[in-house]
């Protein structure tokens, strides 16, 4: 899959714009804070309607404008489609092929996105919960089902908790009732196991002969960690063991007020001959495990949907050496769209300039259109 064009409306300090794009190599520069990011920011919008950046959609949209829309031009299986996200009057609206989207779980899947930016090293460096949150929207845009899932299971988990929480505050527990919400809850956490443990067993395949692709290290591993011990390979089996587990714990979430266990306390560890990177890798150890990690979701995301998703890689030349940017380029297939930020070309191999769309953007608006 690829983007013909993108086109934003009052996003970010974009008033109006319209850029082309090729199915291989754009690279996008300018100085800094021109509205680079601005620009994959509104692409990793369209596919996933949230930004990377930040949790409001009110922080997308220019000063003093009500909303904004973002839409593009994108060949799909070798189909013609056109995406449309819209924010007006604090509502999203959702089209394709002119068509309104009633839910977002119905708009979710048709654009898939790899993204590289800076901050990601905050998946190796941070808490759990930003691994979490990074492993459900990888998942999400590759399995409808398991997006729709994990949101029952979220309703769930809050349900059951306020039973719990309620019980402690006022000393009132309707026991039939929180019954059937935890067998609610177990069937949804029995298939969330199952899907997260196969996504991270295909990362595991190929992610360690990236890394040495592009770093020379070996024995990269993601780890799969949870706080029960589940067989993730057997829905009916996880159902039967998160029973017996909650059951061993009815006691003890009674007198904590809170769910003890779940994929809510789901974590993932980069292990580089075992050892995590988190505590034991430099940063350019952890910056060349992340990259490794998104190369490898491009063949995971091909293999599962028969068509390659479209990378963005944000500013990724500043913390590389220029063996390390070539050989990057080098590695990415030409039949990906790829779409780069950078605010110097003069250390990309000519080779990769003359086969690429360069697009100069200065403050907010396209100067240099390339193709």
């Amino acid at each position: 899959m690829y983007l013909k064009n993108i086109k934003v409306n009052n996003f970010r300090n974009y008033k109006e714009e319209s850029i082309n794009l090729i199915p291989n190599i754009n690279i996008i520069y300018g100085n800094n804070a021109q509205g680079k990011t601005n620009l994959l920011e509104s692409i990793y919008f369209l596919a996933l309607a949230k930004s990377h950046r930040s949790l409001n959609d009110k922080d997308l949209i220019k000063n003093e404008e009500e909303g904004f829309k973002v839409e593009a031009d994108a060949i799909l299986n070798n189909f013609p489609k056109k995406f449309e996200i819209k924010i007006a009057n604090n509502r999203k609206i959702y089209k394709i092929d002119s068509n309104y989207i009633k839910s977002l779980n119905e708009y979710l899947s048709n654009l898939k996105i790899i993204i590289f930016f800076p901050e990601d090293l905050e998946i190796i460096k941070s808490s759990p919960d930003v691994r979490r949150r990074y492993l459900n929207i990888q998942i999400s845009q590759l399995n409808k089902n398991y997006f729709k899932t994990l949101n029952e299971y979220n309703k769930l988990l809050k349900i059951r908790n306020d039973i719990l929480k309620r019980n402690l505050k006022e000393n009132y527990f309707d026991k039939q009732y929180f019954e059937i919400i935890t067998n609610y809850l177990i069937d949804k956490a029995s298939y969330i196991y199952c899907i997260r443990n196969k996504y991270i067993e295909k990362i595991n395949d190929l992610i360690g002969n990236y890394y040495e692709k592009i770093s020379t290290f070996k024995n990269l591993k993601l780890k799969y960690i949870t706080n029960l011990n589940v067989d993730y390979y057997e829905y009916d089996n996880n159902k039967k063991l998160l029973r017996e587990r909650f059951d061993e714990l009815y006691q003890a979430e009674l007198k904590s007020g809170v769910t003890l266990i779940g994929p809510q306390k789901d974590d993932i560890e980069f292990l580089l001959d075992k050892k995590n990177l988190k505590n034991y890798g430099s940063q350019g150890q952890q910056r060349m495990a992340i990259l490794s990690l998104k190369l490898t979701e491009i063949e995971v995301f091909t293999k599962e949907s028969d068509d390659t998703p479209i990378l963005l890689l944000d500013d990724v030349f500043s913390e590389l050496d220029d063996f390390k940017k070539n050989n990057l380029l080098n590695i990415i297939d030409d039949n990906i769209q790829t779409i780069i930020t950078t605010t110097d070309l003069k250390n990309i191999d000519n080779k990769i300039l003359e086969k690429s769309n360069l697009i100069k953007i200065e403050n907010g608006k396209c100067i240099t259109r390339g193709e």
